[in-house]
């Protein structure tokens, strides 16, 4: 079985999933999504946690380059990189299409207190 050439890199894509595999750094990046550049404080407020521990996570993401970083006097802000999952998308896609084809027919379910009726 051949691998499309939209997902010929599987370690930079096993490196996003990796990145990805955290709950925390997903919910930075959904905080990021909207492209706005947010100051570290608030994103750690929205996080519940400390401004230590939410910069430890934006380094990773920037590092994989998910997130860039500037700074605007004395504060730092983070902001979503467009496309930089890209790859992550690609492999995903390939997968839940040849799940899709493997996949059989869906039968129908039936509802509790009518076994005769499907739903």
């Amino acid at each position: 079985m051949s691998v499309p050439p939209s997902v010929a890199k599987p370690v930079q894509a096993a490196r996003l999933f990796a990145i990805l595999g955290d709950p925390t750094r997903l919910l930075l990046l959904v905080t990021l999504r909207s492209g706005v550049a947010r100051p570290i404080a608030r994103l750690a407020t929205h996080a519940g946690m400390t401004r230590q521990a939410v910069t430890k996570h934006l380094h990773l993401l920037e590092q994989a380059g998910l997130v860039t970083r500037t700074s605007a006097g004395r504060e730092t802000h983070y902001r979503y990189v467009p496309g930089t999952l890209d790859v992550a998308r690609q492999y995903l896609d390939a997968i839940a299409g040849r799940w899709d084809a493997m996949a059989p027919p869906t039968e129908p379910t039936y509802q509790i207190g009518n076994p005769a009726q499907p739903s």
